[in-house]
């Protein structure tokens, strides 16, 4: 029987099975951020040991830094220190470090697949859940605790069971003004945010291979939020021609030999998955949140669904409705919104400014909206600057900041003030995730443009 994407890589990486127990994995490549690592290296020192493979460590601040005004020391102390500690950690175990300002720098998801560390046939992991954007390359990433990090430091290897695997094909062609992300809510939507729980995802079918490097990154970027360890996609094409020239991705004779290796990598015709779903892409609108978790979302054209038919789930149902501020039966659309937040490691690529673009150029931002525009990293800032988005959105009244993790979640300045409604192209709307009291609707770059224009929640597909 053939084998699949994912078992073709994990089965290549694991150094020793443990009986009835889990797999010593081998792991390519560890990045690092500010907010989950210091305990670990904290654990180093007391233990009297050394990072294995420096090389295979990178790290970059990116949740608590600010989004304007990076040349300066970060005021908050609360936000300075894990920063500081981050470079003093890499300074001290030898690993790469992309600091503040540095050009490199930027949300760690971001950079990963920009510089060309990120690879087909990989095992990464980092402490972050949204590692599994990643696996857009043909990678097997995934998040992991502080402790694993300790261990992936001292040993290069993590202890993992194998997950079950499943495939999610979306059949046929997306519709004008439907995004990555509006496929990734519907699944969310369909699956709910347990229904991928165990698995880890492959993404097939005519709309997956029809999508660009960075709509694939945001599509597996929201595997977690369905319960996935991780979500792949079978290098193609596409993918080598995303990494070809990119500062670490493999050069000369070393490309060709990695090319001919990764064409092995799609699943076989005859591979077996644990599980199977299909779903058809002209099933798919834009889509949005209307409640405090990702999986409560629905079609611009559709309306707030009545309470579940399970007594157990009613209370928490409601509990959210009552959060967001929104009955059973109400339509979203034409809902005044007080923020817009374009960016994060799902909506923070140069493909997200210019679908935001193409709706927001030549209009005018909605009075009374709150915009913030952030870039993924600084390789994205300088795209942007370079293709002349940056004069087209200032023209329409936005400003561009600079990179960082921003308002996806309030662990910097960026926050957005309670009871406040915000559209926002990140990953997470619990309640509080950007700000205490903040209300978070989760939309595409494209529902998020012309949400920004009109000032309230608007079908972008009246803009194309």
């Amino acid at each position: 029987m053939g084998k699949t994407l994912f078992d073709k890589v994990w089965d290549a990486h694991v150094v020793k099975s443990i009986t009835e127990g889990p797999d010593q994995l081998y792991i390519d490549r560890h990045y690092c951020h500010e907010v989950t690592s210091p305990q670990a290296f904290d654990g180093l020192r007391k233990r009297g040991l050394k990072v294995l493979r420096p090389e295979r460590t990178f790290c970059s601040p990116d949740h608590n830094i600010p989004t304007k005004d990076q040349h300066l020391p970060i005021a908050d102390e609360s936000s300075r220190i894990p920063v500081e500690t981050l470079t003093k950690n890499a300074r001290e175990f030898g690993l790469t470090l992309f600091p503040l300002c540095d050009p490199r720098n930027g949300i760690i998801h971001v950079i990963g697949p920009e510089q060309g560390l990120t690879g087909p046939g990989m095992t990464i992991v980092c402490g972050d859940s949204h590692t599994s954007t990643h696996g857009a390359l043909g990678a097997i990433a995934f998040g992991i605790g502080t402790s694993e990090i300790e261990m992936v430091l001292a040993t290069q290897c993590v202890l993992q069971p194998k997950p079950k695997s499943m495939r999610i094909t979306i059949d046929g062609k997306l519709q004008p003004g439907v995004t990555a992300k509006d496929m990734a809510l519907y699944v969310i939507s369909k699956l709910g945010t347990g229904g991928a729980t165990g698995y880890f995802v492959e993404y097939a079918g005519e709309a997956v291979r029809n999508l660009n490097m960075e709509q694939r990154m945001t599509l597996c970027n929201l595997s977690i939020e369905m319960g996935a360890r991780g979500g792949m996609i079978a290098p193609d094409e596409v993918t080598f021609e995303y990494l070809k020239g990119r500062p670490y991705a493999p050069k000369g004779e070393e490309w060709e030999k990695a090319v001919e290796y990764w064409k092995t990598l799609p699943s076989d015709a005859d591979a077996k998955f644990d599980r199977e779903i299909r779903f058809d892409a002209k099933d798919i609108e834009p889509r949005l949140t209307f409640g405090t978790n990702p999986g409560m979302g629905i079609g611009i054209s559709e309306k707030v669904p009545a309470k579940p038919g399970n007594p157990t789930s009613v209370a928490s149902y409601l509990k959210a409705l009552d959060y967001m501020g929104f009955e059973e039966g109400q339509s979203l659309e034409g809902v005044p919104v007080d923020y817009v937040f374009l960016g994060s490691c799902t909506n923070g690529r140069i493909e997200d400014f210019r679908q935001f673009a193409s709706i927001a150029g030549g209009r005018k931002k909605a009075p009374g909206i709150t915009a913030w525009l952030v870039p993924g990293s600084q390789s994205v800032l300088k795209q942007i600057k370079e293709e002349g988005l940056d004069k087209v959105l200032e023209e329409a009244g936005f400003e561009i900041r600079e990179p960082g993790c921003s308002a996806c979640l309030a662990m910097n300045e960026d926050k957005v003030p309670s009871g406040k409604l915000c559209v926002s192209t990140s990953n997470r709307n619990f309640e509080g995730r950007q700000g205490p009291g903040a209300r978070t609707i989760l939309a595409g770059p494209l529902l998020a443009a012309a949400t920004a224009v009109t000032g309230a929640i608007t079908d972008p597909r009246k803009f194309i």
